[in-house]
């Protein structure tokens, strides 16, 4: 704060007199001038303090006196300080009427004072608050950066910040969304800033502005100031830091909110850093599981995901038509085991994501919700729970459980929706049909020409497990005609019917196609 009139009054080596204004001393004072002009205002920016001996001043014209008066408070001087004793023995009438009337606060300067005592202690004052701003802003900025640095990070930080504002301070992602605030109670109100917030992060960095917010949550009448300051360099890692304040930021304060968009702004590429890091050796872990290298993943991974490795888990694939998407899943996922206090491996995987959370946690909770309640085109395949050496058959079944959700059109199917029941439904998708089609041409096109009845005889067949009389007596013919029949099979397949894989693809093919819920009547 800078230097008042009431301050200069006090001043015991100044010895001003008040002689108008009384109710306006604690203008402040940006600067002491002194000018013998019967109008210096262009040479004037507002908030000083005029000084004069009223050498060239008609100070016992009254109407002269009231058009300087008024000149030099529509110039936003705040005081006139007049010098007395050495032009004039002492204010005039007129010149105390001009003043009084404006409400322009006017020192008598005694001819002992020189002005540039004055105009020293005015100097002394503005550089002693300067000093004390700068040395609390470099106090806050210690502050700020142990907070930054503690183990809550960004919202310690946070909480620093709304103190030294006396405000509040929350950051914001891209979207809007509230990542952190202090006090919890200001999390409505910056809430409402979503659509700034969006409008601020499209703007080339660095960027700020300023808007408010109503305050309608049990505080006082009004709107908050809101001060919007965009956080990061690049796209990806960008934020939005809001400062709420009833008042506009003093210059204490203004330092304190730089060093908070600079330390977040460290900590935001470092944090960027880290989980590129994180995720490249992720992704190595989890290549030497599916490798069937536990041991190797175990000391790989050391202690970067706790007791993640140790306790059973899942294996979640994922898939997203828009990367957005997986960044919105991915961030629901580790804010839920940020709470929860879990470790997450999360991996690329072609276009999608694979992830190892622990089971039964937050995690794997927080992904089922996702999942099931955001409708953004975000497909997910979770396996069975497993052990450190489960994870191969594992990944392979999440991929299994993500397949049947893309054709079932489904945003999730849990491993478990696949194993249990039949396997019949899953025959419908058309990859299934044109399979069975494609499996069963050759033998229909022979059926067709009338030279015996191959797919009856080889769903017989089959249905008996290669029983040959009970699969003839089904069909009503000598054991023989079946051996026949089943020889022309392998001949136009050419494959044998010993093969296991080959009887399992043409039960599923007769399956799908509808052939093998055909009965045959006997005879």
């Amino acid at each position: 704060m800078r230097p008042t009139l009431a301050a200069l009054t006090q001043h015991s080596a100044l010895r001003l007199r008040v002689r108008a204004g009384e109710d306006r001393l604690d203008a402040e004072v940006r600067w002491a001038h002194t000018s013998e002009m019967t109008d210096p205002t262009p040479f004037l920016d507002g908030g000083e303090l005029l000084l004069t001996i009223g050498l060239n001043l008609p100070v016992d014209d009254l109407a002269a006196m009231r058009g300087y008066v008024a000149r030099l408070a529509a110039a936003g001087v705040v005081g006139l300080g007049f010098g007395v004793g050495v032009n004039h023995p002492e204010v005039t009438p007129e010149l105390l009427r001009a003043v009084r009337e404006v409400g322009l606060p006017l020192l008598e300067v005694p001819r002992p004072t020189p002005f540039i005592a004055i105009s020293k202690a005015v100097s002394a004052a503005i550089a002693a608050e300067q000093y004390r701003t700068v040395t609390a802003g470099f106090a806050a900025q210690r502050e700020l950066t142990r907070a930054a640095l503690s183990p809550e990070g960004p919202q310690a930080l946070l909480a620093r910040l709304a103190a030294q504002v006396d405000g509040w301070a929350a950051l914001c992602d891209r979207s809007g969304a509230v990542t952190a605030v202090a006090p919890g109670w200001a999390a409505r109100r910056a809430g409402r800033l979503a659509d700034e917030v969006r409008r601020l992060g499209d703007r080339p960095a660095p960027a700020s502005t300023v808007c408010s917010v109503p305050v309608e949550d049990g505080g006082p009448a009004g709107a908050d100031r809101v001060e919007l300051q965009l956080v990061g360099t690049g796209q990806r890692d960008r934020a939005v830091l809001a400062i709420g304040t009833a008042a506009p930021l003093g210059t204490a304060a203004r330092y304190a909110v730089q060093a908070a968009v600079a330390l977040l702004t460290l900590v935001t590429e470092r944090s960027l850093a880290y989980q590129l890091a994180e995720s490249r050796l992720g992704g190595a872990v989890l290549r030497m599981l599916l490798s069937g290298e536990p041991d190797h993943a175990r000391a790989v991974a050391g202690q970067l995901y706790g007791g993640l490795l140790d306790a059973p888990l899942r294996v979640v694939a994922v898939e997203g038509a828009e990367p957005a998407a997986l960044t919105a899943l991915g961030q629901a996922i580790e804010g839920a085991a940020a709470r929860a206090g879990e470790s997450v491996l999360a991996a690329p995987d072609g276009e999608g994501l694979v992830l190892l959370l622990a089971d039964g946690g937050g995690a794997v909770a927080a992904c089922l919700d996702h999942a099931a309640t955001a409708g953004d085109g975000v497909v997910v395949g979770l396996s069975a729970p497993t052990g450190l050496a489960g994870v191969d058959a594992a990944y392979q079944q999440a991929r299994e459980a993500l397949l049947v959700a893309r054709r079932r059109g489904r945003s999730l199917v849990e491993h478990d929706d696949v194993a249990v029941g039949s396997v019949l439904p899953l025959l419908g998708d058309d990859a299934v049909r044109a399979f069975a089609d494609g499996m069963l041409r050759s033998l229909r096109e022979h059926d067709k020409s009338g030279r015996g009845d191959l797919l009856a005889s080889l769903r017989a067949w089959l249905s008996r497990h290669g029983q040959w009389d009970a699969a003839a007596a089904d069909l009503g013919v000598h054991r023989h005609t079946l051996r026949y029949r089943m020889r022309r099979v392998e001949e136009i397949l050419g494959r044998s019917l010993d093969d296991p894989d080959l009887r399992m693809e043409l039960w599923l093919a007769l399956k799908a196609s509808g052939v093998a819920a055909r009965r045959y009547p006997r005879g």
